[in-house]
């Protein structure tokens, strides 16, 4: 009998203990794509003024901050925008070599050169997330500068009479624009496709002479 009540003893405490652990809530795991999604957010560098900010006042100072950078880009382009011109042009005829390829060579790099920085950053971080951006950031410079700029650059001709001397000029830089649609289209970037974007910069130079021989103007 003694055994019996010592055997009957030991099945409640473990049926108690059983029960015990059923009822603690079991803590909530995180999916994995959470865990990558806000150790890439924490990887983002915010400026020491806006770092210190609560959460809820953090997108107002980030929009400030933008819309002040961006007001005192706008006014240097415009100040300096000129003389750079005038430089170029007279780079070109003193060296012999028409101010188009100058430009074309040396005003992509003083112009886009903190665009390719800012690529070059995001994609050092090696995440999914940063290399995205950073592609998307440099199409959307792409974009801008040969769809808007362009555009700009049409009107000024059609509205002050200019005279049109740009058939080559253009074909290269829409032949250029198509190539690299497609390639922005692919879901995965390879090191070949950033060799082949590399090459395009040369090759539309070149397209541009070729096509100014054979007579294009």
């Amino acid at each position: 009998q003694q055994q019996q009540q010592q055997q009957q003893q030991q099945q409640r405490s473990s049926q108690k203990t059983s029960e015990a652990k059923t009822d603690q809530p079991s803590s909530p795991q995180k999916p994995d794509n959470e865990d990558e999604s806000e150790g890439e957010d924490e990887d983002f560098e915010l400026p020491t003024e806006i770092a210190h900010l609560p959460k809820s006042e953090r997108q107002k100072a980030i929009l400030h901050t933008s819309l002040r950078m961006i007001a005192i880009s706008t006014i240097a382009v415009i100040i300096i925008s000129d003389p750079i011109t005038d430089v170029l042009s007279e780079l070109g005829s003193r060296i012999g070599v028409s101010p188009f390829y100058v430009s074309f060579i040396l005003a992509p790099l003083a112009s886009n050169g903190s665009e390719l920085g800012a690529a070059y950053t995001l994609a050092s971080r090696k995440t999914q997330a940063k290399a995205t951006a950073g592609i998307a950031q440099l199409l959307g410079a792409g974009c801008m500068n040969n769809t808007l700029c362009l555009g700009v650059f049409l009107a000024l001709i059609f509205f002050r009479r200019l005279s049109w001397t740009f058939t080559a000029e253009t074909i290269s830089i829409l032949s250029v624009e198509v190539i690299i649609a497609f390639i922005g289209m692919k879901t995965t970037q390879t090191l070949l496709d950033g060799y082949f974007i590399l090459a395009m910069f040369p090759l539309s130079i070149a397209l541009v002479a070729v096509l100014e021989t054979v007579g294009l103007e």
